[in-house]
C-alpha cells in the first residue's frame, strides 16, 4: 500500500510542527519547501567581503551591468577620507532605487522583475538592455561598500528624467548579542535610508555616483598600509641595540601620512615613490606600473613579488585591472600571429589526448584559426579610470626579458570546451559549461602572483590567480612557476561562484570538471615543453662540446635539473660584483654586492690565497643556486638574502686548525 502524502505548499511553521506530530508512520508522509530566513541577507551588509579592493570591484561591477562606458574612481589617495565612484550608466529610476532598498538579496537581474524595471534585456534576462552578460546576480554587490563605509550617498538619474534622485544610507552595524529588528514577514532592518529628489538641467544625462563618507579606519589604515609604515616608522625609532623588524619599505607606493592625515616624507625628501610622472596620461601612467614590474627583473630581482614592490594602494590598482572586464595591456593573446614569436598548439579535450601544433598563414591570428570569441561584444566600450590611472589587464605575452633558458621563445596552448552534461539532469549538473584557455609558458613570469590559473566568467573574476591550479598534484613546481593560465567561461559556473565571488565550491559539477580539464592540459603542456626542451639542449650539445663545467658548478646544476624535471633549464645566474652598475642584464640573474656578501676588508695576496678566494666564491654562487633550487631564496628579502650569504662565506672561510 502505498504511503499518504501531505503537500504543504506555503508552509506555515506551526502547521507544519503539527502536520509533522501525526506522520507517525511511514504510511503518513509530509511534503515541503526550505525556506530561507533573510536575516542571512540582512547579515550580508555587515561585510562578507575581504578587503577594501572587494567593495570598489562590486561597485565596478555594477556599472558595468547598467551598461556604463566609463567609471571614475576618487580615493582622496594618500589620506582616503572620502571616496567617490562615479559611472555614466542607465541610471536608477525611482522604481528600481525602491527596488534595491527593499530587496537586498533579490536582485531583479536574472528574472523576470529585470525587464519591467529597465534593468535586463526583453530578450534575455541574463543580459542586460544593451547586450552585456550581466556580472552580478544576487543584488548584494552596492553593500559591498560596509567594508569601507557605514554611511554613503547614491546620486542617480536616468536618461530623459528632469530630476535626479539622491538616497543617504545609513547601514546597521550587527553585533553578536542582539536581534535585528524584525518587520514581519522575514524582513529585517539593515539601516536607514533618506531619498529626496533635485531639479536636473540635463535631461539626456544618465549614470550614477557612489559618494562613500568617514571611511572606516581599519578600512583607511588597510589602504594606507599603515602596518608596513608602523613598522618602518618603529625601526626608525629604534635605538641601537634594540630589536628591529624585518622590513623594508615598497619600491613603489604613495606615500605615508599620519592620523591626523598630514603627508610627510617617507624616505629621503620624497613625499611618495611612483613609476609614472604626474605629466603622463593615465594610459602611459598604468603602463609604466606594469611595465616596472618586468624591470625588476632586469634589476637583479628575478622573481618580482607585488607585496614586496608595492603597497596596497598599488596593489589594489593591479588586483582591480585583473578582475573587471578590460583589454589587456598589450593586447589580448588571442589577437595575436600564431608564429614568429611563441609555438602555439591546440589542446584537446580527451582524457589522455595530445596538445597538436597550429599552423597558421600570412600572420593569422590565434582566434581566426581556432575560432574563438572571447570577449563577447569586443566593439563594447568600458573604460574604468582610477584617480592616475586608467586600468587595463596588466598582462604581458610579448617582448618579455630573455633568460639562460635554452628554450627562447614562449610555448602558448589553446583550448575551448562545450559540454553540455547531456547524461545528468539539470538540476543536479548545473546545466552547459563553455569556456575557452590559455596556458602560456615562458621561462619567466611576472609578478610571481600570476604563476597559476585565473577563471573569468562573462569577462569578471574575484579569485585572482590559483598558484596551486586548482589543486594539481603532481610535482612540477618549477614547471607550474613558468606557466599563467586563464579560463574564460561563457556558459555555466556561476552556480558554484560563492557568494563573495571570490572562491567556489569545489564539490560542483562544473568546478570538478574544469579542474578535470585543466589538469589534462597541464600534462599535455609537460610533454611538449619536455621534448621541445631535449631538443634545443641537444643542439646546445653539439655546440659547446668539448667544453666542460666545473665540479662545484655541475653539483648545482643537477640538483636545478632534478628539481626543475626540465633538461632545458639552467640554474640562474648569480654574479657578485663590485658594483651594481656592472651587474648583468640576464632577467633570472641574482647579483649581490661584493661587500655585501663577503669579508671584504680581507684582500687575498699572494697567488695560492687568490685562488682559494676564488674558489670559496664558486662555492658560494653554487650554494645559492642549490638554494634557488629549492625555492628557499625567493622567500628572503634582498637584505636577507645578503646576511645569509655573508653567514655561508664565512664558514667556508674558516680555515682548518
Amino acid at each position: 500500500m502505498a504511503p499518504t502524502i501531505v503537500h504543504q505548499e506555503k508552509p506555515n511553521e506551526l502547521e507544519l510542527a503539527d502536520k509533522i506530530l501525526r506522520s507517525e508512520d511511514r504510511d503518513h508522509v509530509v511534503q515541503t519547501t526550505l525556506q530561507t530566513n533573510e536575516q542571512v541577507i540582512a547579515r550580508v551588509t555587515d561585510g562578507i567581503y575581504r578587503q577594501p579592493a572587494s567593495a570598489l570591484r562590486e561597485l565596478i561591477s555594477n556599472a558595468y551591468d547598467a551598461d556604463a562606458s566609463r567609471v571614475v574612481i576618487k580615493t582622496d589617495v594618500p589620506r582616503f577620507e572620502r571616496i567617490t565612484i562615479e559611472d555614466d550608466g542607465a541610471g536608477m529610476s525611482p522604481q528600481v532605487l525602491a527596488h534595491l532598498l527593499f530587496n537586498i538579496g533579490g536582485s531583479a537581474k536574472r528574472n523576470d522583475r529585470g525587464e519591467g524595471l529597465g534593468i535586463t534585456s526583453p530578450k534575455d534576462p541574463f543580459r542586460s538592455p544593451k547586450g552585456r552578460r550581466l556580472i552580478g546576480k544576487i543584488g548584494i554587490g552596492l553593500f559591498s561598500v560596509s567594508q569601507l563605509t557605514h554611511s554613503f550617498q547614491i546620486i542617480t538619474k536616468t536618461k530623459g528624467d528632469d530630476h535626479r534622485t539622491v538616497a543617504t544610507v545609513v547601514l546597521r552595524q550587527f553585533s553578536d548579542s542582539e536581534v535585528a529588528p524584525s518587520h514581519g514577514e522575514g524582513r529585517f532592518e539593515s539601516g536607514k535610508v533618506t531619498i529626496w529628489r533635485e531639479k536636473a538641467t540635463d535631461r539626456d544625462k544618465h549614470g550614477t555616483t557612489i559618494v562613500l563618507n568617514s571611511i572606516r579606519p581599519q578600512a583607511r589604515d588597510t589602504l594606507r598600509s599603515r602596518d608596513i609604515w608602523d613598522a618602518i616608522e618603529h625601526n626608525e625609532e629604534t635605538t641601537t641595540g634594540e630589536e628591529r623588524q624585518a622590513i623594508e619599505p615598497p619600491q613603489f607606493h604613495v606615500g605615508r601620512v599620519d592620523k591626523s592625515g598630514k603627508s610627510f616624507r617617507p624616505i629621503g625628501d620624497k613625499y611618495s615613490s611612483l613609476p609614472w610622472d604626474k605629466s603622463d596620461r593615465p594610459e602611459a601612467a598604468f603602463q609604466k606600473l606594469v611595465d616596472c614590474v618586468w624591470q625588476q627583473i632586469e634589476q637583479a630581482n628575478p622573481n618580482p613579488k607585488l607585496d614586496r614592490i608595492f603597497d596596497y594602494y598599488l596593489r589594489m590598482i593591479w588586483q582591480l585591472a585583473l578582475a573587471i572586464p578590460l583589454p589587456y595591456v598589450d593586447g589580448h593573446l588571442f589577437d595575436m600571429p600564431t608564429s614568429g614569436w611563441a609555438s602555439t598548439f591546440e589542446l584537446s579535450n580527451k582524457p589522455k589526448g595530445s596538445a597538436t601544433p597550429i599552423e597558421g598563414k600570412n600572420q593569422s591570428s590565434i582566434r581566426e584559426i581556432v575560432g574563438l570569441s572571447d570577449p563577447e561584444g569586443q566593439g563594447d566600450k568600458f573604460e574604468v579610470f582610477i584617480d592616475d590611472l586608467k586600468l587595463a589587464r596588466p598582462i604581458k605575452f610579448r617582448n618579455l626579458p630573455t633568460t639562460s633558458h635554452a628554450l627562447k621563445r614562449p610555448l602558448v596552448f589553446i583550448g575551448k570546451c562545450d559540454e553540455a552534461f547531456s547524461k545528468i539532469k539539470p538540476e543536479l549538473s548545473g546545466g552547459r559549461l563553455a569556456f575557452e584557455a590559455y596556458l602560456f609558458w615562458s621561462p619567466k613570469i611576472a609578478p610571481t602572483e600570476h604563476q597559476g590559473s585565473l577563471v573569468r566568467i562573462h569577462g569578471a573574476s574575484g579569485t585572482l590567480f590559483d598558484p596551486t591550479f586548482m589543486r594539481y598534484q603532481v610535482s612540477e613546481q618549477t614547471r607550474l612557476r613558468q606557466t599563467t593560465c586563464e579560463i574564460f567561461v561563457s556558459e555555466g559556473l556561476d552556480s558554484a561562484l560563492n557568494i563573495d565571488r571570490e572562491s567556489f565550491n569545489n564539490a560542483h559539477p562544473h568546478v570538478v570538471y574544469l579542474t578535470r580539464w585543466l589538469h589534462g592540459a597541464l600534462r599535455q603542456l609537460a610533454t611538449v615543453q619536455k621534448k621541445a626542451s631535449s631538443e634545443v639542449r641537444s643542439e646546445s650539445r653539439e655546440q659547446v662540446r668539448g667544453s666542460r663545467v666545473g665540479a662545484i658548478q655541475q653539483i648545482a646544476s643537477q640538483v636545478w635539473a632534478d628539481q626543475s624535471s626540465d633538461p632545458a633549464s639552467s640554474p640562474p645566474s648569480v654574479e657578485i660584483v663590485d658594483s651594481e652598475k656592472s651587474a648583468p642584464r640576464k632577467s633570472d640573474a641574482y647579483v649581490y654586492r661584493r661587500s655585501s656578501v663577503t669579508k671584504g676588508h680581507i684582500q687575498p695576496r699572494t697567488p695560492k690565497e687568490k685562488t682559494r678566494a676564488a674558489i670559496i666564491e664558486e662555492k658560494l654562487k653554487a650554494i645559492t643556486q642549490v638554494l634557488a633550487s629549492f625555492g628557499l631564496i625567493d622567500q628572503l628579502t634582498k637584505r636577507d638574502q645578503e646576511v645569509l650569504l655573508r653567514a655561508i662565506h664565512s664558514i667556508l672561510e674558516e680555515r682548518e686548525e
